[in-house]
This record gives structure tokens, sequence and C-alpha cells, in this order.
């Protein structure tokens, strides 16, 4: 189980130009058509705007917006149901973002609405914070929203689901006997590390250590790489 930004490809300031790092798109391919290994990609993204920077084949099942979504490899694709009282405050806070000419700076997905300050000065992100932080926090406390801060931004989440929820659904697919991992690098994959405690191993995928509920720690791209390459070699694959 994968995190995408930050853990398969470095984080770019253009969403759009995030592509895998060097080497991965060939490991995971490998493992998507050796068939041996349950690859599954668990992102905070839209799973339409995921996609087409992959350059997976076959294309693996994905888990975006924080669990609110599913794509089976079949095709099959779910989006669960939001409370509308949560949707009324994500309404609320986009209307907030335009009248703030933030517009740019946003994105939307199923559940959740995501304000983006990569690239800018900190004197910059300073303004946006203080001002985002004091009207998203009014408005999740009045329409039961959650919001927390994540590498590079802020956003506003359906409560309910999260990378942990996913992982646990897929753990209970997977038989008693299966060996499990899951790699992520943002605070939001803390909830994931924590699913998957005990159960398999939660491995920490970042330039610059911290604290963490993970087990191991790599560094992408070149421990990451080895890390895939070992893992498909214990599963019976080649070079």
């Amino acid at each position: 189980m994968l995190d995408y930004d930050g853990t398969l490809a470095p984080f770019r300031v253009q969403a759009e130009k995030a592509v895998p790092y060097p080497g991965v798109r060939s490991i995971l391919n490998k493992l998507l058509k050796g068939q041996r290994t349950r690859v599954v990609l668990i992102s905070g993204r839209w799973t339409k705007d995921l996609i087409p920077l992959l350059g997976f084949d076959p294309l693996p099942e994905i888990w975006g917006s924080h669990g609110w979504e599913r794509l089976r490899t079949d095709g099959t694709h779910q989006i669960a149901e939001f409370d509308e009282r949560a949707l009324i405050g994500l309404a609320e806070a986009d209307r907030w973002v335009e009248e703030k000419g933030l517009a740019d700076r946003c994105e939307h997905k199923p559940g959740c609405l995501a304000l983006h300050w990569r690239g800018l000065t900190q004197e910059k992100i300073r303004g946006i914070h203080s001002k985002a932080i004091t009207k998203w926090t009014l408005l999740a406390k009045k329409t039961g929203l959650m919001l927390s801060e994540f590498d590079g931004g802020l956003e506003l989440r359906v409560p309910g689901r999260n990378k942990g929820y996913a992982v646990k659904t897929i753990l209970a697919e997977m038989g008693n006997d299966s060996v499990a991992a899951y790699l992520g690098d943002d605070i939001t994959d803390e909830d994931a590390f924590k699913a998957i405690k005990g159960k398999g191993l939660g491995i920490l995928v970042r330039d610059e250590y911290r604290s963490t509920a993970a087990d191991l720690w790599l560094t992408p791209p070149e421990e990451l790489l080895e890390f895939l390459l070992r893992w498909h070699k214990t599963r019976g694959g080649g070079r």
C-alpha cells in the first residue's frame, strides 16, 4: 500500500507535473504484472487527477480523497455518501476562497477542500495561513468538518474516513498469512501507520526524519527503490 505525493513522486509546485521518481514506474509495473503482490495506491488526491500521472500498466487499485473514493482494478468506481451538513460547510469554504482571490490555490475533491501554498514566500504563506485557519476553524466547528494541515497546505475534510480507513479495509480483505506494508510521508499518512501497526510494516518515506508511528524510515528515491526491488525479488520476481 502506497501513498503517492512525497512518497512515489517528489512534491511539485504544479501538482499536475508530479510524476513518479525515475525507476518507480518500472518496478511497480513489474509488481503489477507479476500478480504476486496486491499493489494499492492510497492518496489524498482525487483519483481522476492522479491517474494521468502514473504510467502504470495495468492500473492498480486506487483509494482517493483520503479514503472517500475507491477505484477497483476492474474499473468499478465508488464514492461514499457525505453528510449534507458537511457539504454545506465545504460550499461555504469554497465561497470564502473565491472572495479572497485564492481560487487558483484551491483543490476540490470528493469530501474535501484543500488550500495549497507550496512555492510561495514565507510571508505570503503566513498571510494565507492566518486568514484561512481563522475562517476554516469556525467553519469546522459549525459544520462538523475536520480541519488539518499537511505538507504544503491546509484542508477541510468530511470526517469519518482517512487513509487508515482504507488500510483497515484492505487488511480485512487479505488473508491472515498475508504480508503487508504501507509507505507514506505526510502527517495524513499517520492514520495509515497506526492502522497497520502490529499487522504489517509502516514505512516513513521522506528526506528528513520526523516523529511518526511508522516502523521504518527510508529516504527517496534510492532507499525507496531498493525496498521495492527487494520486495519484488522476495515475491518471486526477477530483476
